[in-house]
């Protein structure tokens, strides 16, 4: 009953021809024809009515759609009392609007999503070290803030702090964590490490870093460009084309009822439902793929993709660092050297550290307990394990244990915890992240589907960023990049329309400025998938592909509904001229041309 009360709210015109329907057959059946056909036609008229000022108001925007028909229709059919044909147009027109806001009610909510993660309280340390909570937009530059561990950097500060370890991949799109030093710039958004910090606020919470971020997510959204309905592009020659045949059949007869019975078979029912129908099939068969589209609209953008933008971390690779190589020193092997490492990490809480200790459990290799285990903040773990003396971390910290460091420098795209045994260098464990294994074979079919160019922007630095291009065939590397600066790129790429592909709170802003935005949502931020016009919900990046590929289908069979809905009208309106089809009949006749065009719709449904 709950959804019945909606549809009604939601359709309001649907559900009252429903209801005046019923009434005017009552009356008739009742012997007081007279009193339906008022009914009917005064209902009809503040119906054509309605649509004219809609009419009026897409006209002074410049815009033609294909209602004038429907509006001309409504009223001929009154203006030569055939009644139940109103009905039946109005019906038809009201349910295809119905249907395609169905198809397009899709909310966007990314700003607030973005505020909801945004920080709302800061902890304010006074001159005698007492700590305040105060709400995030009282505080003031200079003021002194405490961090506590995991929490959110409320403003942009710097570094009071030796040292700190900050998680900024919801701002750059960086998986590994950054090590900050004292005076070091510290950006609201980024999550602290494990150990608690105090920073000096250099700015207040509306000029931060996160809040620009929700600001851009604002302006892109409002500043992208509506995107015309499919059936309006052939609005104004199908009008004409109806009107001068509704014209002749009127000539030729001296009837104005044979105007009323063309303009019967021309009314665009097929062009107002097909198309909406064919959409609603192939967002139906994107979300069986896991594949969410939020509009018709997206859809037929999708179909006509020229460049595809990717971001790097959490997008062309898995987003968390792997051992790709274990390399021993000093004839130890590598189950030794990794032994080694892993027993003196698990006493760390770097992010390194937790990918070297599952790569040792994957491998079954068990941990020894350790003595005097420590902790040197952003370098690296010290420890005795079976009476030697261990030391593991960054290549300077091993080398400051007297360690002579012979590996070469990691390639781009890698990173390596060094060891060193009681002073002597013990080897390295490589790490990386990883490319998807068929983030390559993405492109591939992306170049198949007609793509036409591909470009990478992300937060990473140069080297690793043209690492990651490299292996999955993109030539286009922009690195370094911000949020503004990734919403600049793309807004200025010249091949239209662009699809951005991103995972993270950093790549809301762009996702939502980008012709087709497409967040892959099984990992990604809650952000970016409602920024986004397309959410993969599965954690494969083939699916973006798969998303071009339903674009490509729905269009095409939504085209082919329009086509069909036009040949079979200007048949009928071939037919209606001479007198052949009365108006209701014509309606009729009409409703079978409707369902003809849906049922082809519903083909978007497959494959």
């Amino acid at each position: 009953m709950r959804q019945v009360g909606t549809f009604i709210r939601r359709y309001p015109i649907v559900a009252i021809a429903v209801a005046v329907g019923i009434v005017a057959g009552v009356l008739q059946l009742a012997g007081w024809p007279v009193g339906a056909q008022w009914l009917v036609s005064g209902f009809g008229l503040v119906v054509a009515g309605i649509q004219f000022w809609g009419m009026l108001r897409d006209l002074r925007s410049g815009h033609v759609g294909i209602d004038v028909l429907a509006i001309i229709a409504i009223v001929s059919t009154i203006l030569v009392g055939e009644y139940w044909a109103t009905l039946v147009i109005v019906l038809m027109l009201s349910g295809g609007e119905a249907l395609e806001d169905f198809a397009g009610r899709r909310a966007r909510t990314a700003v607030r999503s973005l505020l909801a993660r945004s920080p709302v309280e800061a902890h304010l340390v006074d001159e005698h070290d007492a700590i305040t909570d105060i709400p995030v937009d009282e505080v003031r530059v200079g003021q002194t803030l405490l961090v506590r561990p995991s929490e959110v950097v409320p403003v942009d500060g710097s570094l009071l702090s030796d040292t700190a370890t900050m998680d900024e991949s919801s701002l750059t799109g960086e998986s590994l964590p950054v090590d900050v030093e004292r005076g070091g710039c510290v950006l609201s958004g980024s999550v602290n490490g494990p150990t608690a910090v105090t920073i000096r606020a250099d700015a207040v919470a509306a000029d931060s870093q996160y809040q620009q971020v929700v600001r851009l997510v604002t302006e892109a959204s409002e500043s992208r460009a509506p995107i015309v309905r499919l059936a309006d592009r052939y609005a104004v020659p199908f009008t004409v084309l109806a009107l001068v045949i509704a014209a002749v059949g009127w000539w030729v007869s001296g009837d104005p009822v044979r105007f009323a019975e063309v303009m019967v078979v021309a009314t665009p029912c097929p062009l107002l439902i097909a198309a909406p129908v064919a959409f609603i099939s192939g967002m139906s068969r994107g979300a069986r793929d896991g594949v969410i589209v939020k509009s018709g609209g997206t859809l037929e953008q999708l179909a006509r993709i020229h460049t595809v933008a990717f971001d790097k971390t959490g997008t062309l690779t898995g987003g968390t660092p792997q051992v790709v190589a274990v390399r021993p020193a000093n004839g130890l092997s590598e189950e030794r050297l990794l032994a080694t490492v892993a027993s003196a990490e698990q006493y760390s809480s770097h992010v390194l550290a937790a990918s070297v200790l599952e790569e040792a459990e994957r491998r079954g290799i068990g941990l020894v307990p350790a003595h005097d285990a420590r902790e040197v903040a952003t370098n690296g773990v010290e420890a005795t394990l079976d009476g030697t003396r261990v030391a593991v971390g960054k290549r300077s910290f091993v080398t400051e244990q007297g360690a002579e460091v012979t590996a070469p420098l990691p390639q781009g795209g890698q990173s390596a915890v060094y060891a060193s045994v009681d002073g002597g260098y013990a080897g390295e464990v490589v790490l990386a992240d990883r490319v998807r294994a068929n983030a390559r074979d993405t492109v591939q079919r992306m170049r198949a589907l007609g793509v036409r160019a591909f470009v990478m922007v992300t937060g990473d630095q140069r080297p690793t960023a043209e690492h990651i291009a490299s292996e999955v065939g993109i030539d286009d590397v922009h690195a370094d990049c911000l949020p503004a600066d990734k919403v600049r790129l793309v807004r200025e790429l010249p091949g239209r329309p662009v699809m951005m592909v991103g995972d993270g709170v950093n790549d809301a802003p762009v996702l939502a400025s980008a012709d087709v935005g497409v967040a892959m949502g099984a990992r990604g931020s809650t952000a970016a998938s409602e920024s986004a016009d397309v959410v993969v919900m599965v954690d494969d990046i083939g699916k973006t592909a798969r998303a071009i590929e339903i674009g490509r289908r729905t269009t095409d069979v939504a085209l082919q509904c329009i086509w069909i809905g036009i040949a079979l009208s200007v048949v009928l309106m071939l037919v209606a001229v001479f007198g052949v089809i009365p108006a209701i009949i014509g309606a009729l006749l009409q409703e079978a041309v409707d369902l003809t065009t849906i049922l082809w719709a519903l083909r978007a449904l497959t494959r």
